[in-house]
């Protein structure tokens, strides 16, 4: 594991830096580390991707537990090195690919049963999470360390002021919680905000029947206006009696209702279509 000693001068060495533009924000705490591969409840037989490896600080840790590790990095300068300190880890894989573009088939197969534990850079952990619940099936548990906004919204139950659009996508597909808070001084370089691990499990079915499209086609459309009543937000898409079809009171907010009153109100939409 990495020391801030380390990290600088591994930096030095390639001549490197941290890239603003790719989020990047090294994990320079070999407690922490352990601590995130402690609570991925990962060993000997299971198989973990980790996206953003960087300098391999998580890399490291997850590996010290068995499991086998498949790394990714998009950053072409960062690479070599991460093979470089992976290089005598036979349980470690390093991909070189953009997250957010990769055959995630190709990296993973087909089989489920894969753990992600991510330090998320902050300008895409969102809608990375948000993919990754929509189209890769194959990864059922996630443990992300992301900005702590982002992780309560992850988390955050209807009628909470962090409640939003992605929290009614997580909790379609998943159940989460906040499994800890990382300060910022285990990072180099430091950033501005506080950072948290969000706690991601798949569920064995979505949460409700409604199809996903149908659901989160509404949920966007009433969080573009989430000030607005319902009947205001929707009235181009739902008429009063699907509203009372669905036994949902049009004069609510969107950040009212559940993800289960959400999928009525999909289903009602549906059949009146």
């Amino acid at each position: 594991m990495h020391n801030r000693h380390d990290i600088g001068e591994l930096l030095s060495q390639h001549g490197l830096a941290p890239r603003r533009d790719l989020g990047q924000n090294f994990v320079a705490d070999a407690n922490t580390v352990r601590r995130i591969a402690r609570l991925a409840e990962v060993g000997p037989g299971d198989r973990v991707v980790e996206i953003g490896a960087g300098l391999g600080s998580l890399t490291l840790a997850l590996a010290e537990t068995g499991a086998t590790v498949v790394a990714v990095e998009v950053d072409r300068g960062v690479v070599p090195v991460l093979r470089e300190i992976t290089a005598a880890l036979p349980n470690v894989t390093v991909v070189e690919g953009d997250a957010l573009k990769l055959d995630w088939s190709q990296v993973l197969g087909d089989e489920g049963g894969w753990v992600l534990v991510a330090n998320l850079p902050y300008n895409v952990g969102t809608p990375l999470v948000c993919d990754l619940l929509d189209g890769v099936p194959q990864i059922e548990r996630m443990l992300v360390m992301v900005q702590k906004e982002a992780a309560e919204r992850f988390c955050a139950a209807a009628r909470s002021e962090q409640y939003g659009a992605v929290s009614v996508k997580v909790a379609y597909w998943a159940t989460a919680r906040i499994a800890g808070i990382v300060p910022a001084s285990v990072f180099v370089p430091r950033p501005n905000v506080e950072s948290a691990l969000a706690d991601i499990r798949r569920r064995p079915h979505p949460a409700v029947d409604a199809p996903a499209d149908d659901v989160f086609h509404l949920v966007r459309t009433a969080f573009g206006q989430r000030r607005k009543m319902l009947r205001r937000s929707l009235a181009a898409e739902v008429s009063p009696e699907v509203f009372q079809t669905a036994g949902i009171d049009s004069q609510r907010r969107p950040e009212e209702l559940d993800v289960h009153e959400w999928g009525a109100l999909a289903d009602a939409w549906r059949a009146a279509r």
